[in-house]
């Protein structure tokens, strides 16, 4: 695939950077990034900024304009992720019905859900999460327990969710649930509903990381409703749309690719400026081989996220090679991230109002083991890519 930058391509970049300096809230050029602390006001400062993207024209380029975005080239989406990471944007709160949930109800929905949930999406009006893991069922997805039994032409659903994210946040969620207990498969009998978190049967209790943020969630089902209405897909055959759902989660795996780069640009920065011994750090023949070691390997990653990105414009769906992309760039983050922390001294382990310098990288840190769990273990995904990618046999003694 050529690159090259072309004159369309270039108009667009000066196009979404005149139109952030424009819209960006008031001094975040400037430096003042800092995002509401209380919960109602965290949540209506990203939706009112989701609802700008949306006016704007800029909130899910790479659907189709029939359904509200751009249809945007490969080369605009890559431009795109790239300028969003430059001006440090506030974060999208509705990531996972932009990237996830609604490509698959384009691209599995019906009409009327289509009519029903697609604008709303991207407008921020309304947030979605996903109610896939459980307590008992995390890796092993197909483990879930979650039941929904019909009741006419609703379903009544109990069960409990865990680590769900943005819950606390959300008004629907897309959830798995057990609708039959027949099948020798554990992936049969599962059920794909477009749940209304808003009703009494629905209870979220916010999880606190160790880095103070509540981004995760336990949600509790007693009772809770959804119509035949709600669910994507046949009865029972959930287990397919939620495929579909985590390859669409892969390829908004992009912001996260420019994300490690800008990160490492960062880190070159900060080993020119922390000095050890009256030197700065930059010189150290060790620090030097390791940063030599993290950009052959960040570039070789972006590389290969463009090449799959290629190959999914070419099939017109995403495959399951994005996988590799999830497992490089989860992985070099942590393990730049606990560089960098290192190469600190004693300031690498000193904590908000206790440390001399920002807390930037303790941040990083701190999120980077997630990364590697969230969306698909490490271990998930190196099955992924061994059975999916490379035809190798579940079991080598085969």
């Amino acid at each position: 695939m050529d690159f090259t930058i072309t004159k369309r391509e270039e108009d667009f970049r000066q196009e979404l950077r005149a139109w952030l300096e424009e819209n960006l809230p008031d001094g975040w050029l400037e430096g003042n990034r800092e995002l509401p602390k209380e919960k109602d006001k965290y949540s209506e400062f990203l939706r009112n900024w989701q609802n700008t993207l949306y006016e704007g024209g800029w909130t899910a380029i790479a659907w189709p304009k029939k359904y509200g975005g751009r249809d945007a080239t490969l080369m605009e989406e890559i431009i795109y992720h790239q300028e969003m990471v430059r001006v440090q944007a506030p974060p999208l709160v509705n990531y996972i019905g932009i990237h996830m949930v609604g490509p698959t109800l384009i691209q599995n929905g019906t009409e009327e859900q289509k009519e029903q949930y697609i604008k709303k999406i991207l407008t921020g009006e309304q947030v979605w999460c996903q109610g896939y893991s459980e307590p008992n069922a995390g890796s092993d997805l197909a483990a879930i327990q979650s039941s929904a039994v019909r009741d006419g032409d609703r379903w009544i659903l109990n069960g409990q969710k865990v680590w769900t994210s943005f819950g606390h946040l959300a008004d629907r969620c897309f959830l798995l649930a057990r609708t039959s207990h027949n099948s020798e498969k554990k992936h049969k009998g599962i059920t794909a509903f477009l749940l209304d978190m808003n009703q009494s049967g629905v209870e979220t209790k916010p999880i606190v990381q160790m880095d103070g943020r509540q981004e995760f969630n336990e949600v509790y089902l007693t009772d809770a409703v959804a119509y035949d209405s709600e669910i994507v897909g046949d009865v029972d055959e959930g287990w397919r749309v939620m495929i579909a759902l985590m390859l669409h989660e892969r390829t908004g795996i992009g912001a996260e690719m420019f994300t490690l780069e800008k990160q490492f640009n960062d880190m070159v920065e900060m080993a020119k400026e922390f000095r050890v011994n009256d030197k700065p750090l930059l010189k150290d023949p060790f620090v030097r081989q390791k940063m030599a070691d993290f950009y052959a390997r960040s570039r070789g990653s972006l590389l290969n996220y463009y090449r799959n990105l290629t190959n999914t414009l070419k099939r017109g769906k995403p495959g399951p090679e994005s996988s590799i992309d999830k497992l490089l760039v989860s992985e070099l983050t942590k393990e730049m991230a606990g560089f960098i922390m290192s190469i600190q001294g004693h300031n690498g382990v000193l904590w908000k109002e206790d440390a001399p310098v920002d807390t930037y990288w303790q941040d990083n840190f701190l999120g980077s083991f997630g990364q590697t769990i969230g969306g698909g273990t490490s271990e998930v995904q190196r099955n992924t890519i061994g059975e999916r990618v490379l035809g190798l046999p579940k079991d080598m003694g085969r």
